[in-house]
């Protein structure tokens, strides 16, 4: 496991930030930081005067300028790209700051939500770099995706039990950031018990998600918005299928709204188990079709199924820059194959959470499956993560999710 903060910085709320190592930049690199960004690269980083290895993974620094301006405190990684994430402060971060932090957060979604349901920390968005943590009622769950922030784990567990006063505290550092860090992935339950399954309720609706074992932190609070908007896509009868549904919150939500008829379609048989679960517990019924999403879809348009609204929202396809060219070529073989399931008049919704997809490139993508399906296609509404997952005007990385709504008929002759 990697050092705590105490064994990298001894006394940590007794040392001056003055005192701290320093990280120079190479000269104009600043201007970034300037307009708010918070990530340092390592060709920014003015390696003659600053040499990255003589840094721990996680050590905290002092950024200069080339000039010697000081522009904040940083944690380091001399092993990522990202080889710096500022803090936006000049106090050498404890348990007190975290809890500020934290309530700045909370404010925002106390504000939003009726139930406590929703991500309370979104990393960048609230000013703590690599730091998520969701609520799930009286259990919390917390992701962390740097070494900065597993070093002052500590300080974090601390501050959540104040602030948000959980029962039950579950760190869930089993995502794939870390790898990169050069983190070990592990999920470790830091406070209380959890079962097995844990709840969210979501406009009255209440689902079963399993917190330790699940996708991300268990659930997908990002995606709440568009689901909400879904609803007036869904007429009263309406044949619905929820492809890569996951537990289920797609089709349940589209049940609810009056689908006669809801497949759910997911690799997995324990997700699937939930989702179907899922509409039970709200007096709904779902089906469920196991089965690679590719294959599923093929294999329904040879039976000739319908449907009416089909909603496709796939895991990152593009997890890295470089995988774009595939992850785009994939996005229109699925939406062809979505659409070839949908009955004249229908609609789609096309999701992408990949950030490295722009919304242009996802509509491209689209376009071109509609005019290989001979399909005419009208963009009815664009969709977002919702306001739990907030924008930082100056980190388009922050900004990921895409939900396309449209609507599907045959071609214009």
């Amino acid at each position: 496991m990697p050092a705590t903060i105490a064994e990298v910085l001894p006394m940590s709320e007794s040392v001056p930030a003055a005192q701290l190592p320093t990280l120079r930049l190479k000269r104009n690199e600043d201007r970034r930081l300037h307009a708010g960004h918070l990530w340092v690269f390592s060709n920014e980083v003015d390696t003659e005067q600053t040499r990255l290895p003589k840094f721990t993974a996680g050590e905290l620094v002092r950024v200069l300028a080339h000039n010697d301006k000081a522009l904040g405190l940083a944690y380091v990684n001399p092993k990522s790209l990202i080889s710096a994430r500022m803090l936006s402060t000049w106090k050498v971060p404890d348990a007190a700051w975290f809890a500020e932090r934290i309530r700045i957060a909370l404010a925002l979604r106390e504000r939003l939500y009726a139930d406590p349901y929703y991500r309370v920390v979104y990393g960048e968005s609230d000013g703590l770099p690599g730091l998520v943590i969701d609520r799930y009622g009286k259990q919390c769950v917390v992701q962390i995706g740097t070494a900065g922030m597993e070093l002052l784990k500590a300080e974090i567990q601390a501050a959540v039990l104040q602030v948000l006063k959980c029962d039950a505290l579950l760190f869930k550092n089993d995502s794939g950031a870390r790898e990169l860090e050069g983190l070990p992935s592990y999920v470790e339950t830091a406070l209380g018990s959890f079962d097995e399954l844990g709840q969210v309720v979501e406009d009255g609706l209440k689902f079963s998600v399993p917190l330790a074992l699940g996708q991300k932190t268990g659930w997908f609070f990002d995606q709440a918005a568009n689901r909400r908007a879904l609803v007036k896509y869904v007429r009263k009868g309406a044949r619905v299928l929820d492809v890569f549904s996951y537990v289920g919150a797609w089709g349940v939500r589209a049940a609810r709204a009056g689908a006669s008829s809801v497949v759910c379609v997911d690799s997995s048989a324990p997700a699937l188990e939930l989702a179907t679960k899922n509409g039970e517990r709200n007096g709904l019924t779902v089906s469920a079709l196991k089965g690679d999403a590719f294959d599923v879809l093929e294999a329904l348009a040879k039976e000739g199924a319908r449907f009416d609204v089909v909603v496709v929202d796939p895991p990152a396809f593009a997890k890295r820059r470089k995988d774009l060219p595939k992850a785009l070529a994939a996005y229109k073989r699925l939406n062809q194959l979505a659409m070839q399931l949908i009955a004249e008049d229908g609609i789609l919704v096309s999701c992408s959470c990949s950030y490295h997809v722009s919304a242009e490139d996802l509509q491209d993508s689209i376009t071109k499956a509609a005019r290989a399906s001979e399909k005419h296609l009208q963009i009815l509404e664009f969709g977002g993560q919702a306001a739990d997952h907030p924008v930082h005007p100056a980190i388009p990385e922050t900004r990921y999710l895409k939900a396309y709504f449209c609507r599907v008929t045959d071609s214009l002759k």
